[in-house]
């Protein structure tokens, strides 16, 4: 029997309130979509635009790119739900962000990519950490997946983007996710290190490699002389 999904209580954030603009300009993101059958052009567009937004900039390598998965969805064999999908299942994404962070911070980057918003609060993290324990990173992502916030903004065929990051009454949006969230925590460079970054000891006497005398060097009978005095 899994362990039912904690309660947590919304959060004031811009993608809850609803857009009056009578003419949206250039503070509205651009939406890649396949509804309106793309050309080969636009279906580049739309690839790179999900690569982008699953994996970050930071992170598209050419280890990353799957062309399998690339070629079902330009012959509309998949859906981008699907294909946003295998991209969150594929063994990259599972070894450069899940593996590389505990699950409260990998909660906080899907949400963060998936349902292109920020997390509400400490207890949405805790409830979502707890589904990764207790069903497994797939269940995780089908939930957010086949979640109604996510059929509502972006359905089956739209990329998903950071919603209302830029609204009219403000002069500066919010900061990209692939900017305010890096893909590791803050302690994880120290916690994976075997050796600690400061060391307190004192160095008494350092000699380089080419400088340490060898066999049969008077210096090695100097020493043992003094040794021995």
């Amino acid at each position: 029997m899994s362990i039912p999904i904690l309660s947590y209580s919304f959060s004031t954030q811009n993608q809850r309130v609803d857009g009056f603009e009578v003419y949206p300009g250039d503070e509205q993101p651009r939406i890649y979509s396949t509804d309106n059958l793309p050309t080969a052009t636009e279906m580049d567009e739309i690839i790179w635009a999900a690569y982008r937004q699953i994996f970050s900039e930071h992170q598209i390598l050419k280890t990353t790119a799957d062309p399998f998965l690339e070629s079902q969805l330009r012959f509309n064999q998949i859906k981008v739900k699907d294909f946003v999908r295998s991209l969150l299942l594929s063994d990259s994404f599972r070894e450069l962000n899940f593996d590389a962070n505990s699950n409260n911070r990998f909660v906080e980057l899907c949400i963060q990519r998936v349902l292109g918003r920020d997390v509400y609060n400490e207890r949405e993290k805790y409830a979502y950490a707890i589904v990764i324990g207790s069903l497994g990173l797939e269940k995780f992502i089908d939930g957010l997946l086949e979640s109604q916030e996510y059929l509502e903004n972006f359905g089956d065929s739209a990329v998903p983007y950071q919603r209302r990051r830029i609204i009219p009454q403000r002069t500066q949006g919010e900061t990209p996710f692939n900017l305010k969230t890096p893909r590791t925590a803050q302690g994880f460079s120290s916690k994976g290190s075997m050796y600690p970054v400061g060391w307190a000891g004192t160095v008494r006497q350092f000699r380089p490699q080419e400088q340490k005398p060898k066999a049969g060097d008077p210096a090695l009978f100097l020493s043992m002389v003094n040794e021995i005095f």
